[in-house]
């Protein structure tokens, strides 16, 4: 899915991503939810904050492959790549990487394929269920039905 490269676009990212990982069967208290939503948070807030290339937008994409949850989030500027850093104690920003160093699984940054750039990327291990569906790509997959929802539509039709 594409975004503007605003403040604006990065929270309607975050919470994109958040209703889909409800719509996937992790509602948006659970452990799962939150920490895609915080990881998205974060990678959508330095795309725009240090990716940013004046009329170009940031691209993320939220897929699933047996149970690890994968975001990518690209931006237009490949000359500044994100690191992690230590920052001072009254320093107001600097920690969000740090934040998804400590909450995904893995993390990294890739060039761009298809034009300048990058793509900064971090997954998710689930590990209570895997969930099925990918989002930001042509064709998105719709998730299979879970199987408490069979049940209450039967429950529904008695």
């Amino acid at each position: 899915m594409q975004f503007t490269s605003t403040p604006r676009g990065a929270r309607l990212a975050r919470r994109l991503i958040s209703h889909r990982m409800n719509d996937w069967g992790h509602p948006y208290t659970s452990v799962t939810n939150e920490t895609i939503t915080l990881i998205t948070a974060e990678l959508t807030a330095n795309a725009v904050r240090h990716g940013h290339v004046p009329g170009r937008d940031f691209h993320l994409r939220l897929t699933q492959a047996g149970g690890t949850l994968r975001i990518e989030v690209t931006d237009t500027l490949a000359e500044k790549l994100p690191a992690t850093g230590t920052p001072g104690p009254e320093g107001e920003s600097g920690r969000g990487l740090l934040l998804v160093e400590a909450l995904a699984d893995d993390w990294g940054v890739s060039p761009r394929e298809t034009a300048p750039g990058k793509t900064v990327w971090a997954e998710f291990h689930d590990r209570i269920r895997p969930i099925h569906g990918q989002l930001g790509s042509p064709g998105m997959a719709v998730p299979p039905p879970r199987a408490d929802a069979e049940e209450r539509t039967d429950a529904l039709r008695s």
